[in-house]
């Protein structure tokens, strides 16, 4: 049996990583900064939550303690947060050699270091934190979430309208499938070198057209369906491609599954 401390164990692929390593008989520790009380959603029986703040390193020697490995699902969009995203790895990094951990992962996103958004940029910053750290460190790199498309789709829905970015394609991934990559990098035989980066990607590549028009059937939405520009180089980032891994074709769950199987994605 494995401890394994899972940093962020509460977002929505750190409960995958929490459930599924569960699900296999490790022990797991579950870093957050608001820890959920029994009966919550993100709650999981067995597990040993702990609060604690990368930011500050409130909480992370006790979090970290007889850890074996760390899997870092953290987060980090906006603010005081997004700012000190990558300093808050090192930290991270920094607690966990002195607490004795040998290893530790991080989810990224796929070609983060190819794009101008700060929220992508924040990544490729801690993608370099982790290759500089004396600790056998893991990069699993993951397309967007089904949830992204999904989210876009329901926010507009509200307004009548469905927008589909012109001339983008997504390949998006379940948490699920995301969290069995980041636990066989978590658990699986050393490498040989100190640092490796692995890409993951949903098993579809499919314009926004089609997902939205299965998100409509699927969640009985309505809404005009209606393709619109995206200018600037996020809109050429994703013209590009460069949000794909069709090499990398990792993920079970498609879309379409996913909205079926998940009632509160509906």
């Amino acid at each position: 049996m494995v401890r394994i401390c899972v940093a962020g164990g509460t977002g929505e692929a750190g409960r995958e990583v929490v459930r599924q390593a569960l699900g296999l008989g490790h022990a797991v520790a579950g870093l957050t900064r608001n820890p959920p009380l029994p009966g919550a959603r993100e709650y999981y029986d067995g597990v040993s939550y702990f609060r604690a703040d990368v930011t500050t390193g409130e909480g992370l020697p006790e979090a970290l303690a007889d850890a074996d490995v760390v899997v870092d699902c953290l987060e980090a969009r906006t603010g005081k947060a997004l700012r000190h995203y990558a300093a808050g790895g090192a930290l991270l990094l920094g607690e966990a050699a002195a607490a004795g951990v040998s290893r530790a992962v991080q989810l990224s996103i796929v070609n983060c270091d190819q794009s101008t958004l700060a929220y992508y940029r924040s990544k490729a910053d801690k993608e370099r934190v982790y290759a500089r750290s004396p600790l056998d460190t893991r990069t699993v790199r993951a397309t967007q979430f089904h949830s992204l498309v999904a989210g876009i789709f329901g926010a507009g829905s509200r307004l009548g309208l469905i927008p589909v970015i012109k001339g983008a394609r997504f390949q998006t991934i379940s948490p699920a499938d995301v969290a069995s990559a980041l636990l066989e990098a978590a658990l699986g035989p050393p490498s040989g070198d100190s640092h490796t980066v692995q890409t993951v990607g949903g098993p579809e590549v499919l314009g926004m057209g089609p997902l939205a028009g299965a998100w409509k059937r699927i969640t009985g939405a309505r809404g005009l369906v209606i393709e619109l520009p995206l200018p600037g180089s996020t809109g050429r980032f994703l013209r590009e491609g460069k949000n794909l891994a069709p090499g990398q074709r990792y993920g079970h769950a498609t879309f379409e599954a996913w909205l079926a199987n998940r009632q509160e994605n509906l």
